[in-house]
C-alpha cells in the first residue's frame, strides 16, 4: 500500500490468466451471477433486484464482471423460502442484515435469524387458519343468502370498526 491509497485499501492481483481482482480477492474467486441464477432458479433480473434491494451482496473483478461468494446461494434460498411463506421483502433484508459479513453463517447465525421470525409466521398462520376456518361455510354452502354469514355486513357497519376486512383482522 502507497502513502496516497487509504487506509484498508487493497491493490487489485493479477490472477493466472491475466484477469485482476480487486478488493483483495484472487482472480477467479467467487461466481457468476449467471451460475447463482442456474443454480438457485431465480432470474438474473430478481438477483440484480434482490443486490439492489440490500438483500445480496455482489463484487467486480478486474474485468468488472459481478461476481458473488458461494455463501450467496443459501442467503437466495432463504429469501425465496422466506417470500414464499409471506415473509415481506424488507424484512428480509433485516434479517440478512443481521448475519456476519465477510464469513459463511454458521448453524447458530442461522438459527438466531429465523428464531426472529418465529412469531411473526406463528401469527400468520393464526390469521390464515381463522380466514380458512371462517370462509370455508360462506364459500362451500353455495346458498349464496348469507342470512347465517358471520361475516355478513349489512348497511356496511363494520365500517365503523376499520379499513378492510373487519371481523378477520379482529383476531
Amino acid at each position: 500500500m502507497t502513502k496516497s491509497e487509504p487506509p484498508g485499501h487493497r491493490s487489485a492481483v493479477e490472477g493466472k490468466n491475466g484477469i485482476k481482482a480487486t478488493n483483495g480477492r484472487r482472480a477467479g474467486d467467487g461466481v457468476s451471477v449467471g451460475f447463482v441464477a442456474e443454480r438457485s432458479g431465480v432470474a438474473v433480473s430478481a438477483l440484480h433486484f434482490y443486490e439492489q434491494e440490500g438483500l445480496i451482496r455482489s463484487w467486480r473483478n478486474g474485468a468488472n464482471h459481478r461476481r458473488y461468494d458461494r455463501d450467496v446461494l443459501r442467503r437466495v434460498a432463504v429469501i425465496r423460502v422466506a417470500q414464499k411463506a409471506g415473509v415481506p421483502l424488507r424484512e428480509i433484508a433485516s434479517a440478512l442484515a443481521t448475519l456476519p459479513q465477510g464469513r459463511t453463517p454458521n448453524a447458530r447465525d442461522w438459527e438466531r435469524l429465523s428464531t426472529g421470525w418465529k412469531a411473526e409466521l406463528d401469527a400468520r398462520i393464526e390469521r390464515l387458519t381463522k380466514l380458512r376456518d371462517e370462509l370455508t361455510g360462506c364459500i362451500g354452502c353455495g346458498c349464496l343468502s348469507l342470512k347465517h354469514c358471520p361475516l355478513r355486513n349489512p348497511d356496511d357497519q363494520l365500517a365503523a370498526g376499520g379499513h378492510g376486512p373487519v371481523l378477520l383482522d379482529a383476531g
